[in-house]
């Protein structure tokens, strides 16, 4: 039921946003060199690593590490890079992710595949079996501001609890975090 649900919701997401989708790729693109997109190996399933796209905020120079771990982040973001994450529509193209079936709607987010230490703890928590989310108990509950043991933790908590209504909450969750911009590091 999960994956018909999350099929469903990713198509009609991608018809519906069609035209936002273009209208952000058009402003990525004026704004600064490079695609529109910029598609990164992320850890899935079985820490089997999948492309994942997103829409690019950081200029195409950027190192590939997580954003905390970046000198000065700011100094990375292209001109419209700050607005795409405070607003959370660079993820919008993940919806082609949980299409595939890459990732789900809801799950944990999918580590960088240069992110040993989450994907050893999220491992040694089982929490490995998920596929990862768009969004996820985690980002309800802190976003960018935990630290990978309370993210594992929580990640864990999710695989414990994993049902179609807790899927639900964790939707209706997420707007006002991504609506107030809570939780978004650079």
């Amino acid at each position: 039921m999960k994956r018909a649900f999350d099929f469903a919701a990713a198509a009609a997401g991608l018809a519906v946003l069609a035209l936002p989708l273009a209208v952000v790729a058009v402003l990525v693109r004026a704004t600064s060199p490079g695609p529109a997109v910029y598609w990164s190996q992320r850890v899935g399933r079985g820490n089997r690593l999948f492309p994942m796209p997103k829409f690019r905020t950081m200029r195409i120079d950027t190192p590939e590490v997580a954003t905390h771990l970046l000198d000065d982040p700011h100094r990375w973001l292209t001109p419209v890079g700050p607005f795409l994450r405070k607003t959370s529509l660079d993820e919008l193209p993940q919806l082609w992710s949980v299409l595939v079936g890459h990732m789900s709607l809801v799950g944990p987010r999918p580590a960088l595949f240069n992110q040993d230490d989450l994907v050893a703890a999220r491992t040694a928590a089982g929490v490995d079996a998920l596929r990862p989310g768009v969004t996820g108990w985690a980002q309800i509950n802190g976003r960018d501001e935990l630290a990978i043991p309370e993210k594992v933790a929580l990640d864990a908590e999710y695989l414990a609890r994993a049902s179609f209504l807790f899927d639900l909450k964790i939707l209706l969750g997420t707007v006002a975090p991504v609506v107030l911009g809570k939780g978004v590091r650079a």
